[in-house]
């Protein structure tokens, strides 16, 4: 298929483009995964603005983008998610979730954390997976997470909690703790998903000293 020209439109949002920048693309074999990364259209931008993003932030929303794509659910049924993500890594992050997508790893429910508030302590206790989000970094009221440059990933925040001494985000990640005892949706040093983000330049916060945020995956700002 070829694909589709690119338009942008300049919107007064934010300083939003708006467009396709690539068609949604099967797998070769075609697999039934399906992704696209789009440029966040202007009712999208609208939505974010003053909830996940914010005059001060350090990415314009222009510099975003939407990738829609394909996963398996903990129900074993196809589904399908949207994160929010820099441009820079957009088209890796669709890859990666393909790769995921091919060994059936699960995910609970993948929605942009504009639907929680953007409230992180929310968007975890719901077990979402998300991506950008201009927020303080975890545990801190200064500085920004890596998240607020949309290079940052959470996938099954319950089953991948944030773990430090004894605080742990969110509660009912407790149960999951035990990190030898490996069950469905949990990620683990040197797995299929762990090799699936570093390859393309991610590092995993599980593999953090201080602290470990076994949900996390981010990518160099």
């Amino acid at each position: 298929m070829r694909p589709s020209l690119l338009v942008l439109i300049r919107s007064a949002v934010a300083g939003v483009l708006l467009g396709t920048v690539g068609p949604a693309v099967p797998a070769a074999a075609d697999d039934g995964y399906r992704s696209s990364v789009r440029t966040v259209d202007a009712a999208t931008a609208a939505a974010m603005t003053g909830v996940s993003w914010h005059r001060g932030c350090p990415v314009r929303i222009a510099d975003l983008r939407r990738v829609q794509l394909t996963y398996w659910g903990f129900d074993r049924a196809r589904h399908r998610g949207e994160l929010i993500v820099h441009e820079d890594v957009a088209r890796s992050v669709a890859d990666i979730f393909h790769r995921l997508y091919s060994i059936r790893f699960p995910i609970r429910k993948m929605l942009p954390v504009d639907r929680f508030d953007a409230d992180d302590n929310a968007s975890m206790a719901a077990n979402n997976t998300s991506a950008f989000n201009c927020r303080p970094i975890t545990g801190s009221t200064t500085g920004f997470s890596v998240h607020s440059y949309g290079k940052a990933i959470d996938i099954n925040t319950v089953q991948n909690p944030y773990v430090k001494g004894t605080v742990v985000q969110p509660p009912a990640g407790k149960a999951y703790t035990n990190r030898a005892k490996v069950r469905p949706g949990m990620i683990k040093h040197g797995d299929k998903v762990w090799r699936a983000f570093t390859a393309h330049g991610f590092t995993w916060g599980g593999d953090w000293k201080s602290l470990k945020d076994y949900q996390h995956f981010e990518f160099p700002v």
